[in-house]
């Protein structure tokens, strides 16, 4: 008798505090999963992660939500991720930029990607693409140079914020190219982009998801991208390396959930996305977006992530960005 008032007092408990019951793997998933992205809709990161929950929702039985949660480089989106309970029916987004630069640029970070979360599965790599608003007489990187040099105004540079993977990549660019440029950030990458494309800004230099809608339809113009080779997905785009040697800049995607999700819960998202990324739809979908399939579980990712810090933390230093 004593034995169960003391389950029923806990259970009490869990119910007076809000303390969610332990994820069951066995009838995981049970209800809809809410999908956090640290992006506006129509930004690469948005774009790319409905591709892949639009067909991972027959895959792994549930409806996928998106979450858009922007704000602050995707700071934002990643607290609410942290705070979220751990049972599998809320995951992230996980970007470069979210999860490895937007930390970088606070005098005070709120979460630590590798700490504060599980590395459930990475799906994508992200390579940027160098855009100019095709009224502009720019037809290729040396050209872009050049146009920067003669000091024609205006000549300003878009991203989708500080932090952003744009914003990072564009000022890695002009460091490179030993140019200036006026950096406008914007409110994610759907507004960033659109910028470009109506003239308000000169160029960008973005992920392919966000740059290749307004590519595709003449808005934009495509002169260079950052993989250190040319790719088929970016065919007749040269990479920005055959003008500046040695220049490579790209991002990873995947999903990450809250610390403390049960291992069994974790390998049943990585199995079900990476059966995704096999079918036709979603790798049509990726290549349309310019963007390379890497699938990779929990260890290796979680690697991924880790080198993508190292490697962002020398960059932020080099480029003199100080955190707020």
């Amino acid at each position: 008798m004593r034995i169960w008032k003391l389950v029923a007092a806990t259970l009490a408990f869990a119910g007076v505090s809000g303390i969610a019951p332990a994820a069951d793997p066995m009838s995981y998933p049970n209800r809809p999963i809410r999908v956090i992205v640290p992006n506006t809709p129509g930004s690469s990161v948005d774009t790319l992660t409905r591709i892949v929950t639009n067909r991972l929702t027959t895959d792994i039985g549930q409806q996928l939500v998106i979450d858009n949660r922007a704000g602050a480089g995707g700071i934002i989106g990643m607290e609410i991720a942290k705070n979220a309970n751990a049972d599998g029916h809320t995951l992230i987004a996980a970007t470069t930029a979210a999860s490895t630069i937007a930390r970088l640029l606070v005098k005070k970070p709120t979460f630590d990607p590798i700490r504060d979360y599980e590395s459930v599965v990475q799906f994508g790599v992200t390579l940027n693409v160098l855009v100019v608003n095709p009224k502009l007489p720019i037809k290729s990187v040396k050209e872009l140079i050049a146009y920067a040099k003669s000091g024609k105004q205006p000549f300003n540079m878009a991203s989708a914020g500080v932090g952003s993977q744009s914003h990072l990549s564009g000022a890695y660019f002009q460091q490179q190219a030993g140019i200036d440029s006026l950096h406008v950030p914007y409110k994610g990458g759907g507004p960033s982009s659109a910028s470009v494309a109506a003239g308000e800004s000169q160029w960008t230099l973005i992920p392919s998801a966000a740059a290749m809608v307004h590519v595709n339809a003449g808005r934009m113009r495509a002169i260079g991208q950052t993989l250190p080779n040319p790719t088929p997905l970016l065919p007749g785009v040269p990479p920005i390396s055959d003008t500046i040697p040695g220049f490579s800049y790209t991002g990873w995607m995947g999903f990450f959930a809250p610390k403390g999700t049960p291992a069994p819960v974790v390998e049943k998202v990585r199995a079900a996305v990476a059966k995704t990324m096999q079918a036709s739809d979603v790798k049509k979908g990726m290549a349309f977006q310019a963007t390379e399939i890497v699938v990779a579980g929990p260890a290796q990712f979680r690697k991924v992530v880790a080198e993508s810090m190292e490697q962002n933390a020398k960059l932020v230093t080099s480029l003199k960005l100080s955190a707020n």
